[in-house]
């Protein structure tokens, strides 16, 4: 049996659970995601505890069995805590400032770069060169720090451009080190 889908998921109070068909609802104080359940796999509440079960022991039904207990522990989590993602700017005059509902951002173009976040995400602008992504959806905070980033990448030799506040940038010698 999978090692990820045999364990429960325990379902802290103020969060609810409802399976309907193929749909697995999950409501909290921070807001609501649903997930489609793939077939052959099935949810069952038991108490204050979510199991998933397969219908067999093939190689799919096995990665389907884990990955459905991971995305819904993912979701528990975000309608309890939520996500967060932190992205830096590095390099002179990179700064990114929010108007309204979208951010504008100065990386080294000869425009300024507009970033329109999807609704459920929020976006905050701590200090110019400080984003924080915030959201429910664990895939969704993750792929707009992705899209994100993706308009500068950090290069290796100055390491300028957008990256993960974590991520850690390594260093290429320029064509002087080698003299």
């Amino acid at each position: 049996m999978s090692r990820i889908g045999k364990k429960v998921i325990a379902i802290p109070k103020g969060v609810t659970v409802t399976s309907k068909a193929s749909t697995l609802t999950i409501k909290g104080p921070k807001g609501q995601l649903e997930q489609q359940i793939p077939e052959g796999i099935s949810a069952k509440m038991e108490g204050e505890s979510l199991s998933f079960m397969r219908a067999n022991d093939d190689r799919r039904m096995r990665a389907l069995h884990g990955l459905s207990r991971a995305l819904a522990n993912n979701m528990v989590q975000g309608v309890m805590n939520g996500y967060q993602k932190k992205l830096e700017l590095v390099g002179v005059g990179y700064k990114a400032e929010k108007r309204g509902k979208w951010v504008q951002f100065a990386l080294g173009f000869s425009h300024p770069v507009i970033f329109v976040p999807p609704a459920e995400i929020t976006v905050d602008i701590p200090a110019p060169t400080q984003i924080v992504i915030n959201g429910i959806d664990k895939q969704l905070v993750g792929a707009v720090a992705a899209k994100i980033r993706s308009i500068r990448p950090p290069e290796p030799y100055k390491g300028k451009g957008v990256k993960y506040a974590d991520e850690v940038i390594h260093r290429k010698a320029g064509k002087t080190a080698g003299k």
